[in-house]
Formats: C-alpha cells, sequence, structure tokens
C-alpha cells in the first residue's frame, strides 16, 4: 500500500518534469499507517465535524496527500488529476491550497505554518470538547513536518504555545530524515529537536519511518498522552530510490527515468505509470471508507443531543445576531457621541458582539490592555480551563496570527486577536495565507499611527496600512469615531470569505458623525460632509478625519466650499459600483489625509481624471507626545487648508 503513494509520486513529478519526490517516498509507510490505522475519516463525508484533522505541514511534498486522496477515494480527486500535477488549471497544485480539493485541511508550503495551523485546530478541538463534551468533539489533530518546518522560527511560536495549553490531541510526525535543498541538515543546524520539543512542554518519541509496526506503536503511544506529541521518525528522503535516496537529488527535482526504472524493480511494480492493481486499490478503499460507522454513530448521538442547536450554531458561525447588536448600538452612539480613542471604541463594540456570540474567541499577543480585546464576559482560556473564550498568546504574533487561521479553518468558531500595528510585520505572513484560503480571521491592530507618539518610530507605523492594503482580499478598516468603529465591526464579521483588520487609535478622536440610519462604513467610503458648489473634496481615514473637519471649516469661511468623504476601507469603497465611487468622490479636485505613506492612495484620488495631492507621512515617525507630531509632520487642519488652496490655484 505504501509502495502505491511512492509510485504515483514519483511518475506525477517525472511527468510534470516538477515537484519533490523525495518527501511522498520517504513518509509513505508513515502515511500509510496514519491513513490505515489511526486517523478517524470518512472519504465519503470530507467535512465531518469530528474526523480527525491531517495537516501536510511539508507541504513541498504534496504528492503525498494529493496520491492518499486518491487511493482513498475523495471525490473528485481523479487520476486526471494525478497525471495533470503542477499543471495550470489543475486542482493538483505545487503545494497543498485549501478549497481546490476535499481532505485538504489547509493551505500549506511556507514552512511553518502547517504546524502552526495545526496548534489552533487542536486548540479549536479543546474548546468545542469542553463547550459540547466527548459525544460531538473527541478527535486528533495529525502533522506530518520536516527540518523547515521546524527550522523556520514561527515553529517555535506555535510548540511553545501548544506545549502550555497542554493540547494532548496534537500529533507532530517529525520527517527525520536528515536532508535540505542544499544537502544535509548537518550543514545549517545541531538543534536536539526531541530536546527543544520536551522544553517546551511536548512528549516526544521516536520510531523506524519504514518500519510498519514501529510506526503503529509510536502512534498508539501518542494518543496516550496528556501533552502534545513529536514522533521523531527515522526516513530516508528518496526512499528505495537506489542513487538519489538519501540525499538532496531527492529533493525538489525529478528522479529520472532511469532512477524510477530501479525503484519499480525494487518494489516488483510492473504496471506503467499511473496504473494501479485492482486489489491494492480495493484495500486503500476500504481503508477510506472505514470510518463511516463512527461518522454515522456520531450523526446519531447529534441528532439525539440536547447540545444539537448550539452545535450548529457555533459550526455555521452565522454573526447575524451581533451584527444586528452592532447596529442598535450605533443608534445609541449617534444620539450621544463623545470624543474616545477607537482602541477603546472597539472594546465597547465587543461586548455587544461577544454578547449576542457564543462562538468569538479572542486573544492579544501580550498585550490585553492596551488592544482592549479582552471583554467583560470572557474567561481565560487556558490548560485548565479550555471552556474560556480568550486566549493569551503571549509574545507570539506570528504564532497568534497562524493559530487563529487553524481556529478558523477547524470550525466552530470566529478567531480574533489583537497586537499593535507596527508588529503585523511578524504576522503578515499567516494574514496573507488567511487572505488566501478566504478565512475570516478579524485583527485589532492598535497604536496605528505617528499618533501612539512616545514610543516613537520603532512603534510608529507608516508603511503599514499600505503594505496591508495591498494583500488582495484582505479588508483594512480605519475608523473615525465610535460610530464607525461599530459599522467597521460589523462589516468584518459580515465578510464571511476574507480576513478583516482593525486598525485604531491610540488617542482620542472623533466623534465625526451623528446619524446611524444605516452602516455606510460597509461600502468603505461615503459622503461625511456636503457642500453646495464644492470647490474641493477631501478625504481622509482615522484620526485624520478630524483633521479634514478642522480644514473644511477654515476653507469654509474663506469662501472655499469643501467636501468630506471618510473612507474607513479603502478596499471596500474602490470595489464598490463605479457610479457610487463617482458619485462619493464628485468631480473637483482632491486632498487625500492620513498618517501614513501615500502608496495606495492614487488609484482613489486620481479616479476619473481629477487633480489631486496627499498630506500624510514622507518618511519614519519621532518620538514626542503625539499633538506635537502632528505638528511637526505638518498634519494639521491649517496645513491641509494650505494645501487646498495651493491645488485649487494650480488647477
Amino acid at each position: 500500500m505504501a509502495s502505491a503513494i511512492s509510485v504515483l509520486s514519483m511518475d506525477a513529478v517525472e511527468k510534470a518534469q516538477s515537484g519533490h519526490p523525495g518527501m511522498p517516498m520517504g513518509m509513505a509507510d508513515v502515511a500509510t499507517v496514519l491513513f490505515t490505522r489511526h486517523l478517524n475519516f470518512d472519504a465519503s463525508t470530507p467535512d465531518w465535524a469530528d474526523r480527525d484533522r491531517f495537516v501536510l505541514s511539508a507541504g513541498h511534498g504534496s504528492m503525498l496527500i494529493y496520491s492518499l486522496l486518491h487511493l482513498l477515494g475523495y471525490d473528485g480527486v481523479t487520476m486526471e488529476e494525478l497525471k495533470n500535477f503542477r499543471q495550470l488549471g489543475a486542482k493538483t497544485a505545487g503545494h497543498p491550497e485549501y478549497g481546490h480539493l476535499p481532505g485538504i485541511e489547509t493551505t500549506t508550503g511556507p514552512l511553518g505554518q502547517g504546524i502552526s495551523n495545526a496548534v489552533g485546530m487542536a486548540l479549536a478541538e479543546a474548546h468545542l470538547n469542553a463547550r459540547f463534551g466527548d459525544d460531538l468533539v473527541n478527535h486528533y489533530t495529525y502533522v506530518i513536518a520536516g527540518d523547515g518546518c521546524l527550522m523556520e522560527g514561527i515553529s517555535q511560536e506555535a510548540i511553545g504555545l501548544a506545549g502550555h495549553l497542554k493540547l494532548g490531541k496534537l500529533i507532530v510526525l517529525w520527517d527525520d530524515n536528515g536532508i535540505t535543498i542544499d544537502g544535509k541538515v548537518s550543514m545549517s543546524d545541531s538543534t536536539d529537536q526531541r530536546a527543544r520539543f520536551e522544553a517546551s512542554g511536548w512528549k516526544t518519541l521516536a520510531c523506524d519511518g519504514h518500519d510498519a509496526a514501529d510506526i503503529d506503536r509510536a502512534l498508539t503511544e501518542a494518543k496516550g498522552s496528556d501533552r502534545p506529541v513529536l514522533i521523531a521518525c527515522k526516513t530516508t528522503i528518496g526512499h528505495r530510490a537506489p542513487t538519489k535516496a538519501g540525499t538532496a537529488k531527492a529533493h525538489g527535482a525529478p528522479l529520472g527515468a532511469d532512477e524510477i526504472a530501479a525503484v519499480r524493480e525494487a518494489l516488483g511494480w510492473e504496471l506503467p505509470p499511473f496504473q494501479l492493481p485492482d486489489d491494492l486499490l480495493a484495500s486503500w478503499r476500504d481503508a477510506g471508507s472505514r470510518g463511516a460507522d463512527a461518522r454515522i454513530a456520531w450523526e446519531a448521538r447529534l441528532s439525539g443531543s440536547a447540545h444539537k442547536d448550539e452545535f450548529y450554531r457555533s459550526m455555521a458561525a452565522d454573526a447575524a445576531p451581533a451584527i444586528e447588536a452592532l447596529g442598535k448600538y450605533a443608534a445609541e452612539l449617534a444620539e450621544d457621541g463623545k470624543p474616545t480613542a477607537t482602541r477603546k471604541a472597539s472594546q465597547a463594540a465587543l461586548e455587544h458582539v461577544n454578547a449576542a456570540l457564543s462562538f468569538t474567541v479572542g486573544g492579544s499577543a501580550d498585550l490585553t490592555g492596551s488592544n482592549n480585546t479582552k471583554t467583560s464576559d470572557l474567561a481565560v482560556l487556558d490548560a485548565e480551563h479550555y471552556d474560556g473564550r480568550y486566549v493569551h498568546y503571549g509574545i507570539r504574533e506570528h504564532g497568534m496570527a497562524a493559530a487563529m487561521n487553524g481556529m478558523a479553518l477547524h470550525g466552530g468558531m470566529i478567531p480574533y486577536s489583537g497586537a499593535f500595528l507596527v508588529f503585523a510585520d511578524y504576522m503578515r505572513p499567516s494574514m496573507r495565507l488567511a487572505a488566501l484560503m478566504e478565512q475570516r480571521v478579524i485583527y485589532v491592530l492598535t497604536h496605528d499611527s505617528i499618533g501612539l507618539g512616545e514610543d516613537g518610530p520603532t512603534h510608529q507605523p507608516v508603511e503599514h496600512l499600505a503594505s496591508l492594503r495591498a494583500i488582495p482580499n484582505m479588508a483594512v478598516f480605519r475608523p473615525a469615531d465610535a460610530l464607525e468603529t461599530a459599522e467597521c465591526w460589523a462589516a468584518a464579521l459580515a465578510r464571511t470569505s476574507g480576513p478583516s483588520v482593525l486598525a485604531l487609535t491610540r488617542q482620542n478622536i472623533g466623534p465625526v458623525r451623528s446619524e446611524a440610519s444605516e452602516n455606510k462604513s460597509l461600502r468603505g467610503g461615503y459622503v461625511l460632509r456636503e457642500a453646495a458648489a464644492a470647490k474641493i473634496t477631501i478625504l481622509a481615514t482615522g484620526s485624520e478625519v478630524d483633521i479634514a473637519l478642522g480644514a473644511k471649516s477654515i476653507l469654509d469661511a474663506e469662501g472655499i466650499p469643501a467636501r468630506i468623504v471618510s473612507v474607513p476601507c479603502l478596499d471596500l469603497f474602490m470595489a464598490q459600483d463605479m457610479n457610487y465611487i463617482a458619485e462619493v468622490l464628485g468631480n473637483t479636485p482632491r486632498l487625500g489625509i492620513e498618517a501614513g505613506i501615500q502608496q495606495g492612495w492614487d488609484r482613489l484620488l486620481g479616479a476619473f481624471g481629477q487633480p489631486y495631492d496627499f498630506l500624510g507621512m514622507q518618511g519614519f515617525g519621532a518620538s514626542g507626545p503625539y499633538q506635537e507630531l502632528y505638528e511637526h509632520f505638518g498634519l494639521t487642519a491649517q496645513t491641509a487648508a494650505d494645501r487646498v488652496r495651493s491645488l485649487i490655484e494650480r488647477n
């Protein structure tokens, strides 16, 4: 059975003349034992909620999972798909991509992401088990990871968190083959990985990765642990390839016809490429259906469970009750608005969100008091209280973001968490994958500009809004007051196929609006203050809307009518109907104001050929009280008014 994985993998890579045959061949025995004797799943129902999760963190070895999915009988994973490996339009992409094929639990390839996603999946399982009990939630998360996954820094953040939380249903199978692309691991690393994992609170085991009985023993022992488990599977990359096994030559290139012929001879495999013996395929298909009885029994338990309705609600993660509650709250804010920091306004909005939904799970990277992500009704989720809804992630921004991806992919919760906006640099690879996988993950990123003041330029984000807006399918919200903050939370919750950033101020701002008949932030931008016969349109986000309104007062007094447009989300605004965009922008010159760099604004400001200017940051910030910084960098109402006059005079 393991030979089928090896042959399909090397044949597909050879046909594509691209890929990584060595890892699937080296881990074929481990994967066979895992899927035929231990993994609890049903290939006919790949989205069964209580299935075991399998994550191929070493995503370069994607033919391992594609071979498995075909052999096990997953719908749509045809032999033609294997033949078209790595070809345009094929579902068998170079690295496993979530949503392309059933049975792929997460997009992997960037090393370290898969194992870190798996920590989030295991955390989700522990939380839902505490809520609904063993009858409805009781499954494992298994990972195949390579040396590259363990070398990437994110892995330490992830394993440290998993060990601290004692996620005992997380089992990592380490492909301990001693080879990377450059050659032997010993060229670049001498870490004792087992000691490292044990120091992080894990149990570790070892096995011969080519001995089925020994693999089975290790997996059986691992499932009895109350801590996460690393199994060091000693393997040979490119197993059975006569000249390339155990070398980097088996890592990232086709084996070649002569080497493949020799492997076939060693295996006694007489069939041509992409053909399988009927009896062997039947054995694999039996393995694919062996979990059907367990799945049917689970469905019966769910049907008779007192928790059935709440379980369905959690798995659906319908945020409509919170969106409705936020609408009512926004109406209250419109009647009684006052200056507030939007990070505080976010916490107030979250009180309504978390009261309306039982399946939000919050957290922060050691900045709870600064991000204001913990609300009054959230208990802490830790190793003694998995039913809590607030995670202290520690100073692990990257691991936190990756774990949240795993939580969202697992299902049953909407994850959100906090950090400073400047630390999005640490989170960005995981944020990008959330956008690629179309997952509803919400990042509360506070201290969003030079307005954070005295911490200085190391902590003052100037390019971060632009860099996050550059990620396709990422919605970056920057509200201008408490009312817009409530609206932006509602808009983020309404986005079921992509992540959202809430960029929030440290300093008090607003209020800018006293009307809440509709959620205007849903469209990304809107006319905040109209002007008859306007000569200028000023567009701003967040704290700079106050500056735009101040400039309007100066200009109006001088007989220069100014329209003010609030743009809480440039991404959503530019996705609107062109007629709406034209209506909001008007046909006058435009000035954009944001305490960040100009990049990303030109498409908006220059739409329909109008002249424009931008008032923002040209470089890094400085340390000092935020009021003085705004003056120092010219981010003031007077400077904005001066720029408007100059713009009008030039045009």
